[in-house]
């Protein structure tokens, strides 16, 4: 392993996901991208980390429901709203569309229409009301545990399904992940379900929290892999962002189901 060659994958995967600048010695070569997708839970983390050190510190000054919506605009502005976008496109296209080609020129369309306008608005609402409704250091765990699981299970897809354009701006991630780089992928993405109150030592229901919370996440990326292929064959770039946010909305449930039960 090159360390040299693994930071430029780090900060390649960094520079696709986020407006954060890179340096300019990373360059940029399209098979970076598809070596990158193993860090691409990491940056999910970093991610996660600065919605809970933005609502931890809004939460001190602010009532909780507005430090959880200026931690979600802090996300939305560190990734430009990336996997949102994703989300919007999918649902207009599924949902306006009867073929694959019409599902696929939807998909391509930059205009947002009304059932992707009602999907966002409905999937930010449930991660607004949600978060609020958890004790602070559970909310903030859950946001770094969100962000990093959503991206392992969202680009476990490059390891089983096919890329279905012929071009397109994901074109260079989509290559088959190999068994190594997938595993790679869920150890920076899945052990925080293990700490959904942060990093205090494990406990019984920290496990129990996680196994139901893999479960839940196995079971909707079965359905929506075998979606994605009864309607398109495979799956798009934005078939990865909707699947992201469908992930990250998940664990937050599971979180708040925790606690009501």
């Amino acid at each position: 392993m090159n360390p040299l060659a693994e930071l430029r994958y780090f900060f390649t995967a960094l520079g696709y996901f986020t407006r954060v600048p890179v340096p300019r010695w990373v360059g940029y070569e399209p098979h970076y991208l598809n070596a990158a997708a193993r860090y691409f839970p990491l940056v999910g983390m970093l991610i996660g980390g600065v919605s809970a050190l933005v609502y931890l510190a809004a939460s001190r000054v602010f009532p909780v429901s507005i430090a959880v919506l200026l931690s979600m605009a802090s996300s939305l502005l560190v990734t430009g709203a990336f996997h949102e976008d994703g989300l919007a496109d999918c649902v207009d296209a599924f949902g306006g569309a009867y073929t694959r080609d019409a599902v696929l020129r939807i998909m391509h369309d930059s205009r947002i229409g009304a059932f992707g306008a009602i999907a966002l608005m409905i999937s930010l609402a449930l991660k607004w009301q949600t978060l609020a409704a958890l004790p602070p250091t559970r909310a903030a765990g859950l946001m770094i545990a969100a962000h990093a699981a959503s991206r392992a299970c969202a680009i476990s897809y490059l390891a089983t399904l096919d890329y279905v354009r012929a071009e397109g701006k994901a074109k260079p991630v989509a290559q088959r992940l190999s068994g190594a780089a997938l595993l790679c992928a869920a150890g920076f993405g899945l052990p925080w379900l293990l700490w959904p109150d942060g990093p205090r030592g494990l406990h019984a229901l920290d496990w129990r929290f996680a196994g139901s919370a893999l479960a839940v996440l196995a079971a909707l990326r079965l359905a929506m892999g075998r979606y994605f292929v009864r309607r398109i064959g495979g799956y798009t770039g934005d078939c990865l962002g909707f699947a992201q946010q469908i992930f990250e909305l998940s664990i937050y449930l599971v979180g708040l189901a925790w606690i009501s039960s």
